[in-house]
């Protein structure tokens, strides 16, 4: 079952087994080099097709650091403004590459209290046609709603 959390639904209506609206990202160019540069990650693998082709990639790929953003992008969106990342753990595989649409799916892995919080575990994978690129978990915090969990 698909349930969106926008902030407005609480926290008690969450449910282990809950999946999150899929979110598809569709890989550029432009996203991947934005994204590098916004890291600071100037290694020519994020932004010279020919340097990356030469390392034995299919063309120039994203970095790590903008994986965890939209990973981070992805888990937040569903679990709205009040969500705070406690954290986010993931492994790397295919790459994410120009032309190949990038698609993250979750589901709630777990979920406690913690004195007045909500803690989500969300098991995430972002695929492309080449495979995985991320899969891990995210760690959230949610303020409690005082309704019975």
């Amino acid at each position: 079952m698909t349930k969106e959390h926008t902030g407005s639904q609480p926290p008690s209506e969450i449910a282990v087994g809950d999946e999150l609206p899929p979110f598809d990202l569709r890989v550029s160019p432009t996203v991947i080099v934005a994204g590098a540069i916004a890291s600071r990650d100037f290694m020519p693998v994020h932004h010279d097709r020919d340097f990356a082709v030469a390392q034995g990639a299919p063309d120039i790929f994203m970095n790590i650091l903008t994986t965890n953003g939209y990973v981070s992008r992805f888990v937040t969106d569903w679990a709205g403004p009040e969500a705070m990342l406690r954290s986010i753990s993931i492994r790397l595989g295919a790459p994410a590459v120009p032309g190949k649409t990038l698609r993250f799916t979750g589901q709630v892995a777990s979920k406690s209290v913690d004195q007045d919080e909500c803690i989500v575990e969300v098991a995430i994978r972002a695929a492309n046609d080449l495979g995985d690129h991320a899969t891990g978990s995210v760690i959230v915090s949610l303020p409690l709603d005082h309704a019975a969990l």
